[in-house]
Protein backbone atom coordinates (compact mmCIF):
# COMPACT_ATOMS: atom_id res chain seq x y z
CA UNK A 1 0.00 0.00 0.00
CA UNK A 2 3.05 2.61 0.90
CA UNK A 3 4.43 2.07 -2.62
CA UNK A 4 0.95 3.18 -4.21
CA UNK A 5 0.96 6.08 -2.22
CA UNK A 6 4.88 6.78 -3.40
CA UNK A 7 3.70 6.05 -6.99
CA UNK A 8 0.46 8.24 -6.84
CA UNK A 9 2.41 11.54 -5.38
CA UNK A 10 5.50 10.75 -7.61
CA UNK A 11 5.09 13.77 -9.87
CA UNK A 12 8.74 13.03 -11.52
CA UNK A 13 7.09 10.72 -14.22
CA UNK A 14 4.49 13.01 -14.78
CA UNK A 15 6.52 15.70 -16.18
CA UNK A 16 8.42 13.53 -17.95
CA UNK A 17 5.36 12.50 -19.42
CA UNK A 18 4.21 16.10 -20.15
CA UNK A 19 7.89 16.95 -22.08
CA UNK A 20 7.64 13.94 -24.16
CA UNK A 21 4.13 15.00 -25.38
CA UNK A 22 5.29 18.45 -26.06
CA UNK A 23 8.05 17.15 -28.10
CA UNK A 24 5.69 15.25 -29.83
CA UNK A 25 3.38 18.08 -30.69
CA UNK A 26 6.70 20.07 -31.44
CA UNK A 27 7.35 17.44 -34.26
CA UNK A 28 4.25 16.89 -35.89
CA UNK A 29 4.14 20.63 -35.94
CA UNK A 30 7.65 20.54 -37.93
CA UNK A 31 6.94 17.88 -40.26
CA UNK A 32 3.57 20.18 -41.37
CA UNK A 33 5.39 22.54 -41.83
CA UNK A 34 8.26 20.54 -43.88
CA UNK A 35 5.05 19.10 -45.87
CA UNK A 36 3.66 22.22 -46.53
CA UNK A 37 6.64 24.34 -47.38
CA UNK A 38 8.53 21.78 -49.06
CA UNK A 39 8.73 22.86 -52.44
CA UNK A 40 9.65 26.07 -51.32
CA UNK A 41 12.75 25.10 -49.27
CA UNK A 42 13.71 22.68 -52.02
CA UNK A 43 13.63 25.51 -54.53
CA UNK A 44 15.37 27.65 -52.17
CA UNK A 45 18.33 25.80 -51.40
CA UNK A 46 18.60 24.85 -55.75
CA UNK A 47 18.95 28.21 -55.96
CA UNK A 48 21.91 28.29 -53.32
CA UNK A 49 23.96 25.35 -54.87
CA UNK A 50 23.50 26.94 -58.27
CA UNK A 51 24.96 30.15 -56.96
CA UNK A 52 27.91 27.95 -55.10
CA UNK A 53 28.65 26.47 -58.14
CA UNK A 54 28.43 29.39 -60.36
CA UNK A 55 31.10 30.92 -57.88
CA UNK A 56 33.30 27.52 -57.71
CA UNK A 57 33.05 27.79 -61.30
CA UNK A 58 34.11 31.16 -61.80
CA UNK A 59 36.99 31.17 -59.68
CA UNK A 60 38.94 28.10 -60.56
Amino acid sequence: MEMLKRFIQEEEGQAMAEYGLILALIAVVVAGVAVTLGEQIKDAFNVIVEALKGNVESDG
